[in-house]
């Protein structure tokens, strides 16, 4: 029973470790005029994707890969179908031109270089398929020249500094946002994992669904917020770079330091969630060009997305 009480309080260390630490790096930014694009692609993206990071490293210690791949896998598909298509509800999202031409590329690129590594059975007849720490290391190296592009966004011209910054924390409260955000963090990712290893067994499923459903769903909650958040605020770019910007964090780092740290094994859903990622950027990409002068999901789209999620959703639970 105690594990179950831990395991819903780890999410709920996670959202306030995540929200702490997006607020304290964020307000940061913007003391030094950084766009909302910007913010959206790095610190808020990787703040809010700090969850799967340490669900990831967490899992990746204790090995148990099915819970990190899956983590990572489902919140990719949470962030675009459910996340995006909930924001497009609320509010029409307008795309930045770098947001169609070259960060959503990116997004799919990453989860289609996760399918060619991982799959060593399919391509060179190996008994196994992993995600081994050499493909973790060619990871990281996507990682480092997509952080070298953002970086190479926000040197393009800050957009002045926002008339806001009187009510945002001092140096010293950010700072300790940030540290308390991560302890949060640290002890919220270790009773997830414990709880979700205990209900895979509880209910004998796989802990990759576990994973790919109510971890996943879990450690997306931060998204979920942010762009949430975002849409209602009519700030369409922090909407979707934080969407964007965290499903190239989850693959390119977080699965890079999670097969760092320890090779992860496809289990029998991983080919299934990893098409089901490239199936959503694509549609994701397929939406933002279709047929318009300017670049937009409408609530059309976003009704389009909210639906593929909930049939994705009933698939995994029949299969499980």
């Amino acid at each position: 029973m105690l594990t179950y009480i831990l395991f819903a309080l780890g999410f709920v260390l996670l959202i306030a470790g995540a929200n702490y630490l997006v607020k304290g790096a964020s307000s940061l930014a913007r003391r030094f005029g950084v766009s909302d694009l910007v913010i959206g692609l790095t610190l808020v993206a990787f703040g809010t994707s700090t969850p799967e990071l340490v669900v990831n490293i967490y899992a990746s210690l204790q090995g148990t890969g099915g819970i990190a791949l899956g983590n990572i896998m489902g919140s990719n598909i949470f962030n675009v179908l459910l996340i995006l298509g909930v924001a497009a509800v609320i509010y029409p999202l307008k795309i930045e031109t770098n947001t169609v031409r070259k960060e959503t590329p990116l997004s799919l690129l990453a989860a289609v270089v996760v399918g060619i590594l991982a799959n060593d059975a399919l391509i060179d007849g190996h008994s196994i398929s992993q995600l081994t720490r050499i493909d973790g290391l060619i990871l990281l190296v996507f990682f480092a020249f997509f952080l070298y592009y953002a970086f190479g966004i926000a040197r393009q011209g800050p957009v002045g500094v926002d008339s806001e910054a009187s009510g945002r924390p001092t140096l010293l409260l950010a700072s300790l946002m940030v540290i308390g955000g991560l302890a949060a963090l640290t002890f919220g990712a270790q009773w997830v994992v414990d709880g979700a290893i205990a209900i895979a067994e509880n209910l004998g499923v796989s802990d990759e669904i576990i994973g790919l459903t109510v971890v996943a769903a879990g450690t997306s909650l931060p998204e979920l917020a942010t762009s949430t958040a975002a849409a209602l605020r009519h700030k369409p770019g922090i909407a979707v770079g934080n969407i964007v910007g965290s499903n190239i964090f989850n693959i390119f780092f977080i699965l890079g330091v999670s097969a760092a740290i320890n090779p992860l094994t496809l289990g029998p859903q991983s080919n299934l969630s990893i098409l089901a990622v490239i199936i959503s950027s694509l549609v994701l990409l397929g939406f933002m060009l279709r047929g318009k002068p300017e670049h937009f999901l409408d609530r059309k789209e976003g009704i389009a997305f909210l639906t593929l999620y909930a049939g994705y959703l009933a698939y995994l639970i029949i299969q499980a």
